[in-house]
């Protein structure tokens, strides 16, 4: 059985990391876009990374331009609108396709542990998956899910 830290993905800057980095650690993995009217929840999962980081929280990052070409940038432009606009300190990855024939491995994997409203397929920008310190999914949360809201989900897989 598959788990996240069974994939790699590329950086923002260009470099292949393994998301076994992030072992031992829970995560929240999103699809995210610079121009959606959902761009703001870049501040609450900056908030949630600034809160709970020391205690073994990650934000993992996945810009995605499927939806209404809203993150039409490239990588360096992606990287410099998220530190500028919102201090984005989590990683974030180069752009993915995260639905269709070309969608990154880590997002076929993560749709089919835990499908969605529209079957297995990302409907929208910020679709944000929780994943335990081991990799397994534990629950997928809806685009206009606001980060603030997943608090007690994250409270309970940090304690586990």
């Amino acid at each position: 059985m598959s788990t996240l830290h069974d994939f790699e993905a590329t950086t923002l800057r260009g470099d292949t990391r393994r998301l076994s980095d992030y072992a031992g650690q829970v995560a929240i993995v999103v699809n995210t876009a610079s121009k959606c009217g959902l761009t703001p929840q870049y501040e609450g999962l900056q908030a949630l990374y600034d809160e709970y980081a020391d205690r073994g929280l990650v934000v993992l990052g996945f810009p995605c331009n499927q939806f209404a070409h809203q993150e039409p940038g490239s990588d360096s432009e992606v990287k410099e609108f998220c530190r500028a606009n919102y201090g984005v300190t989590f990683p974030m990855f180069a752009k993915v396709d995260v639905n269709g024939r070309d969608a990154h491995p880590v997002w076929r994997w993560l749709r089919q542990e835990k499908g969605g409203v529209l079957g297995d397929a990302i409907k929208w920008n910020f679709t944000k998956f929780l994943v335990d310190r081991q990799g397994r999914v534990i629950e997928r949360f809806a685009p206009q899910t606001e980060p603030a809201t997943m608090r007690d989900a994250i409270e309970k897989a940090l304690a586990a």
